[in-house]
């Protein structure tokens, strides 16, 4: 049986539900959803998961993925980050864990529901608009801002959104974060 990307995404989400460990959909998936749908060779998480859960997920996902627990509580030890594949169809999972930082934590707080793909039960949990464009950008900055893939999802859900958009939120987050000039390139459909 082959799997597309939306389920192998909510067999990881099921399992992390069942284990109450809160998480949200990040990265191209995320901007797909807002913006832009494209293909995606991976798929993108923030979740915030304790050393202790971390035995329950391995056992929770091992039967369909490959899972490294080392890798898991190093990721969590670091603030970092760390990947699953999918056994059946190769389809890999970042895990991002949630930062401590004012951003992260609003960001986080502010997901939303969303079904994806039509008939997600229960919805998955979604970076908002705002914070899919936040996030690209930092990635876009980070990469040199070369990434035409990047720039294409910020342009994406910029023209998807429109006026529907947080300006002043999308504003005071890149001042903060220092993204204000990539983001009025952005905004003015510049590049």
């Amino acid at each position: 049986m082959t799997m597309n990307p939306t389920e192998v995404l909510g067999l990881v989400t099921k399992a992390l539900n069942a284990l109450g460990v809160s998480h949200m959909i990040c990265g191209s998936l995320a901007s797909s959803v807002h913006g832009l749908p494209r293909a995606t060779m991976d798929a993108d998480l923030i979740a915030e998961i304790k050393s202790e859960q971390v035995e329950l997920l391995v056992k929770a996902l091992e039967k369909d993925f490959y899972i490294d627990k080392e890798s898991v509580l190093d990721a969590i030890s670091n603030s970092s980050s760390f990947n699953i594949i999918h056994l059946a169809s190769s389809f890999k999972v970042d895990i991002f864990l949630l930062r401590n930082n004012s951003y992260s934590l609003n960001e986080f707080a502010r997901r939303m529901p969303q079904a994806v793909s039509g008939n997600s039960e229960p919805p998955f949990f979604v970076a908002t608009p705002e914070d899919v464009i936040l996030s690209k950008l930092r990635w876009y900055r980070q990469g040199g801002e070369v990434s035409e893939r990047q720039w294409n999802d910020i342009i994406g859900v910029i023209k998807v959104q429109g006026e529907r958009l947080d300006r002043k939120y999308l504003e005071l987050w890149a001042k903060e974060l220092g993204l204000s000039d990539i983001l009025a390139k952005a905004l003015s459909g510049n590049i």
